[in-house]
């Protein structure tokens, strides 16, 4: 039998010898306590390098498909026990990348609403902003016998991450709850480009010029996403705008501060350290909006007198901050509900799109100047 790996195959070598070893114990070749064969072995059989082979090991490895003897090779682990026992009733599996996120957290009380309706049992993980932990998390959601999966994942580029190609080729129920570029997977979620707009757009009206993006560091598909749209606002309404109009969060602040409100706040302080200029600053998220919000007051500022602040998501510390910030409101616990909706149709064998996405709309606060302004049919003051 030719186990050669598929060189044409985009995913990375490793992650083909993984499913390859899985695909072998689910179809009953490799059953448990088996050992499996050697690392040489495996390099002989499937023709590829000792790194690949180490790295697909360790990886199944940590998702609990295999364990090791010290002095004596790997083995085939025991499968978990099924959760089917829980009750005849439906289980959804929801990965969240942070349970204690101000965003996430809305769409799980959505989700958790939606559950306890339809009488289903809900588990919870977190992958603790850790994209390997996210991985093994799914798969032992899957091995646990889980009816569907929502997922929230750590992925800010453009493709798939494997564990979330695996189920789409496998055509598990899930969906994501995270943005997710590629139009043909699993996705409810708000238009992102639309919101990016709307929020451009409410700065420009209210007569700003000089109008910059606070982006939250390359490499974020989402955050490119949404400057897109700001861009093509300030473009139609003849703004000018140059390479200083986005203010990028510097990798060594991503990497000193994990959260995105200290980020925010140390780029305000070293914005007004700078003595840079501006009308308004668009930040990617409230999170940061909020803590570079902060440093300009910690500085003698005024918000909105000196320096206008808008955010994205419509969280909800944002309309208790010491400005109560204008935003663009992503209907977060609407995404939760229809997401359960939406495993629930796929289980129940309906016909349904793969996308389903909502209108996001602006929330008019303080942060903005425009308090007192009369709300339009996509916004809401107050």
């Amino acid at each position: 039998m030719n186990r050669e790996i598929d060189i044409n195959n985009p995913a990375p070598l490793y992650r083909q010898l993984a499913d390859k070893i899985t695909s072998r114990i689910e179809n009953g070749e490799l059953k448990p306590g088996d050992q499996i064969p050697s690392q040489h072995e495996l390099i002989k059989n499937y023709k590829v390098s000792m790194i690949t082979v180490k790295k697909a090991l360790s990886i199944l490895i940590h998702e609990g498909v295999l364990f090791t003897r010290l002095g004596k090779g790997t083995y085939v682990s025991e499968p978990p026990k099924s959760i089917s026992g829980l009750s005849a009733n439906k289980t959804i599996g929801v990965v969240l990348r942070d349970l204690k996120h101000p965003y996430f957290s809305l769409v799980l009380h959505g989700i958790e609403e939606k559950v306890n309706e339809l009488g289903y049992n809900l588990l919870l993980s977190s992958s603790s902003n850790d994209a390997e932990k996210e991985e093994a998390q799914i798969n032992r959601f899957l091995k646990s016998g889980v009816d569907g999966l929502i997922i929230a994942s750590l992925a800010l580029t453009y493709r798939a991450t494997e564990s979330i190609q695996k189920l789409h080729r496998q055509n598990k129920p899930y969906v994501m709850v995270s943005y997710i570029h590629e139009p043909d997977y699993w996705y409810v979620g708000s238009d992102q480009e639309y919101g990016g707009y709307l929020g451009a757009e409410h700065l420009i009206k209210l007569g700003y010029k000089n109008i910059r993006y606070l982006h939250s560091g390359r490499g974020n598909l989402l955050c490119e996403v949404r400057k897109n749209a700001f861009y093509r606002a300030l473009n139609d309404y003849n703004i000018p705008f140059g390479n200083d109009t986005v203010i990028y969060i510097p990798d060594e602040t991503i990497k000193r501060h994990k959260n995105r409100y200290d980020q925010g706040y140390e780029v305000g302080k070293q914005f007004i350290a700078n003595n840079e200029k501006a009308d308004a600053v668009f930040a990617y998220s409230d999170l940061i909006a909020l803590g570079f919000e902060q440093a300009l007051l910690d500085s003698g500022l005024q918000v909105p007198n000196d320096i206008a602040v808008m955010g994205f998501d419509d969280i909800d510390m944002s309309q208790y901050s010491s400005v109560p910030l204008t935003t663009i409101h992503q209907p977060a616990e609407k995404i939760g509900r229809v997401a359960v909706e939406i495993i629930k149709k796929r289980l129940d064998g309906e016909a349904i799109p793969n996308r389903t996405i909502f209108k996001p709309s602006l929330i008019i606060r303080e942060s903005c100047g425009a308090k007192k302004a009369v709300a339009g049919e996509n916004s809401k003051v107050i």
